[in-house]
């Protein structure tokens, strides 16, 4: 039987595990520029328990500059997430473009709070990116999903026949069929 754990103390899931290599090692990074590569697909999103996308093939290009007190990252994504369209239920690609960028500081204790600011503890050697390719990805995702071939017409699907059948007809009474009672009311705004 193990020890309890000290108050406070936070374990790593399975799946978290599973995210390490989404630490970024800086310490022994020389000044400058470096690149971190990485692919996303939705193994990614179910060790989140994130399931509104049936599939995902993402490339993440981190570009971290490394200076004396502080360093940028700057992260880029490109790629398409598998997503059912809100009217007609069909999975389809949507393509995704995002990019973040986030300042690292160091400072007493660690502090993620602001969006654009990463304070990390002084004698940190890495910080992990999961989180922030994960929100920033979800949030890329555009809130009304519709297909591309509801848009250009292409789309033939039973739903959207069911749609095209049951939406409202035009009003087919003439402009002169006017209820006689709104005539006189009419007058007296053109009659000024």
């Amino acid at each position: 039987m193990h020890p309890p754990l000290p108050a406070g103390t936070q374990t790593l899931s399975v799946e978290m595990m599973k995210l390490k290599e989404y630490f970024i090692p800086f310490s022994g990074l020389k000044l400058g520029e470096h690149k971190f590569v990485y692919d996303i697909d939705n193994a990614f999103f179910e060790s989140f328990d994130y399931q509104e996308f049936n599939g995902a093939s993402v490339r993440i290009d981190a570009i971290l500059e490394k200076m004396s007190t502080m360093m940028e990252l700057q992260i880029n994504a490109k790629g398409t997430i598998n997503v059912d369209c809100d009217l007609t239920g069909e999975s389809f690609d949507q393509p995704i473009d995002s990019n973040l960028k986030l300042v690292v500081k160091f400072g007493d204790e660690y502090n993620d709070e602001n969006d654009e600011i990463l304070i990390i503890p002084h004698g940190e050697h890495q910080f992990n990116i999961a989180q922030y390719i994960y929100e920033m990805l979800v949030l890329a995702a555009p809130r009304k999903r519709v297909h591309p071939g509801v848009e250009d017409g292409t789309l033939q699907s039973d739903i959207l026949d069911k749609l095209e059948e049951l939406q409202p007809k035009e009003n087919t009474k003439s402009i002169e069929e006017t209820d006689p009672r709104w005539d006189d009311l009419k007058k007296l705004l053109t009659d000024k």
